[in-house]
């Protein structure tokens, strides 16, 4: 898989990765290295970034490995990450072009407090970003419900089961 995207210059931030193929609604496009862990015993080394790590279920930290780690975000992604038995895999939201730039909203299965300016350059663009899945839009919440990930929906419950009954009123 990782043989179907290449890693080249990105025009909405730095290096980014793109399809070298075309990928179907579904498909998946790669799976992701989650074999970097970061903890109390495994802290950063230097020329590790932060901005690099994923915070996946319980607490745990991950650094993310090329190619995936050059996935930048896009407030109108082409895909969404899913867990899949236990493994984690960047799956075609809509049909993705041959040179087409991969991209993801970093909002999707995050509760985090981080902001930032996006620059995605979508015609959706929300050009101020706030990391939490529940600071989204409600439409936008509505329309990412179904790509959540397992591990998000039991820590979230709560906030799931609000948001649920909140559109289908």
């Amino acid at each position: 898989m990782a043989g179907h995207v290449g890693i080249t210059h990105s025009k909405i931030e730095g290096l980014g990765v793109f399809a070298l193929r075309l990928f179907t609604p579904g498909e998946i496009v790669m799976a992701i290295d989650d074999s970097r862990m970061v903890d109390q015993d495994h802290p950063l080394q230097p020329g590790e970034h932060e901005r690099h790590c994923d915070y996946l279920e319980r607490g745990r930290v991950v650094l993310m490995q090329a190619p995936e780690r050059h996935i930048n975000h896009s407030c109108d992604p082409n895909t969404y990450v899913k867990t899949v038995d236990g493994k984690r895999y960047v799956i075609a939201h809509r049909a993705i072009q041959r040179e087409e730039e991969i991209t993801y909203d970093y909002c999707i299965n995050s509760n985090g407090e981080v902001l930032w300016d996006c620059h995605c350059g979508a015609k959706r663009c929300r050009h101020r970003i706030h990391s939490d899945f529940f600071h989204l839009p409600l439409e936008l919440q509505q329309e990412y419900l179904p790509l959540l990930d397992e591990w998000f929906r039991t820590e979230h419950r709560d906030k799931v089961a609000q948001l649920e009954r909140i559109i289908t009123k």
